[in-house]
């Protein structure tokens, strides 16, 4: 065996792994790789992208970039144009990100769920009422980013962002095992909650959560990075026009996008749990009256 399979044999040890990447100081650590992932030097870029490669399926073949400043800049990668082109048909949502297909399927009244058997309120992850009753027996689909994808996450449709509100949060891992373990998870992390209406004028939300290593999300249309030191106001109004395949934003590490769709919309024949979407293919599609 491999040393990276003997890695990963070790650590997909289920108590193991909540141990190391859960039952630590996350927000201390979280901090520390923020500021430790921005230094410019050669010799700790290479030796953070060679342990990076060993602990993970890291593949920079698509990026635009052959060198980079820091860990952070492949991290924030940019693509090769043309490499996650949106699919064209309008009827379609897209997938916002690259991602591994988590729980998805109706929601229920205003709850849904994080695993099979651990349901939460869509209430407490949205922290608002009205846009609770936009979307309470709607569709829902999770889309979880693992450490080596393409970080950044782009318009899911043609829309209109009316409001992005930020809620500060922990910083629990997003992995399987942990969403196993810790109850509401998504709505215990920080988050930022991006309401939008398609042409239609029906409502889709995208809600980013941050994680440990992560809690950090770049919001291009904002021109700002929401994370812990984020101050001023929670709510942020805006009147920003988005066409499919626009770049949104980006993560700082890798974690999970709540991808929240009208009630009449179904989930396309490549939608499955713990199966992989890249940015652009189809995700949910509105049947034809």
């Amino acid at each position: 065996m491999t040393v990276k399979g003997l890695i990963s044999a070790f650590t997909q040890q289920e108590d193991l792994n909540f141990l190391l990447t859960n039952r630590i100081p996350r927000a201390a650590i979280t901090r520390f790789m923020g500021w430790f992932s921005k230094i410019e030097n050669p010799l700790v870029r290479d030796a953070s992208i060679a342990c990076w490669k060993l602990f993970s399926d890291l593949d920079l073949s698509e990026a635009k970039k052959t060198e980079f400043r820091s860990l952070h800049d492949c991290f924030t990668r940019e693509l090769k144009p043309g490499l996650r082109p949106a699919v064209a048909d309008p009827a379609i949502i897209a997938s916002p990100s690259d991602a591994i297909i988590g729980a998805h399927g109706r929601i229920e009244d205003g709850q849904l769920f994080q695993v099979k058997g651990a349901p939460y309120s869509l209430l407490d992850l949205l922290g608002d009422s009205d846009l609770v009753e936009r979307h309470r027996n709607g569709r829902f689909v999770t889309l979880r980013l693992t450490s080596s994808m393409y970080h950044r996450f782009h318009a899911p449709a043609d829309l209109v962002i009316d409001g992005v509100t930020f809620i500060h949060g922990d910083v629990w891992n997003v992995n399987p095992i942990a969403l196993k373990r810790v109850e509401r998870l998504f709505c215990k992390n920080e988050r930022a909650v991006l309401r939008a209406k398609l042409a239609s004028g029906e409502a889709l939300t995208l809600v980013p959560v941050a994680a440990i290593l992560v809690a950090s999300i770049r919001l291009h249309f904002l021109d700002v990075t929401l994370n812990a030191q984020s101050r001023g106001p929670v709510d942020f109004a805006c009147d920003t026009q988005v066409k499919k395949g626009d770049e949104l934003g980006w993560f700082e590490h890798g974690s999970t996008i709540i991808v929240l769709a009208p009630g009449n919309f179904e989930f396309c024949d490549n939608v499955a749990e713990g199966t992989r979407i890249k940015c652009g293919e189809p995700l949910l599609r509105k049947p034809a009256d």
